[in-house]
């Protein structure tokens, strides 16, 4: 029964009704707090601004997500890897930024692409994808929706770095 609204058009069209109108006015009323972050990353490190990173979204399609930079400019300059709890490549500013979430809010520009949805699976990106589809079994059924800002394993979960904790968020995600 949790996959009906897959078959729903109409509860399709409410849903992205529904998130772009929310993404509409969060990014309105969050726009002095953006520009307070973007200041702040700006004035204590280099590198860019907003971070763009490729995510796999609904149906295995990759799109650009964005960010506001929490990590050093060339934190992932040996390849992709997860971020582990106090990563030494997270900047002061950073830490900051993603305890109070702020780093996620440019995601609100991908909400009105309509690359993102306000709850559902986190994206991942391509390359960790591959890799934990090879090892968790119906790893590949988060892309059956828009992946989310938020989800149920974000707000129960909390932060994974390994493939059990993929699999155990993966439970949260289909639930």
């Amino acid at each position: 029964p949790g996959f009906d609204l897959l078959h729903n058009p109409i509860g399709l069209r409410i849903k992205r009704i529904i998130d772009i109108l929310l993404a509409s006015t969060l990014l309105v009323l969050a726009m002095p707090v953006m520009a307070t972050a973007a200041v702040l990353i700006k004035l204590t490190s280099r590198g860019p601004i907003v971070y763009r990173q490729v995510r796999t979204g609904l149906g295995g399609k990759n799109f650009v997500i964005y960010k506001f930079r929490s990590m050093v400019g060339d934190a992932e300059k040996n390849g992709a890897q997860w971020a582990q709890k106090n990563d030494s490549r997270i900047t002061p500013i950073g830490q900051f930024l993603r305890i109070s979430r702020i780093d996620e809010l440019p995601q609100l520009i991908n909400v009105l692409k309509g690359e993102m949805s306000f709850i559902g699976p986190r994206p991942e990106r391509p390359e960790m994808n591959a890799e934990l589809e090879k090892v968790i079994q119906y790893y590949n059924l988060r892309h059956l929706v828009p992946p989310g800002i938020t989800g149920w394993a974000q707000c129960l979960y909390g932060y994974g770095a390994s493939v059990e904790d993929s699999r155990e968020k993966l439970q949260y995600d289909l639930y």
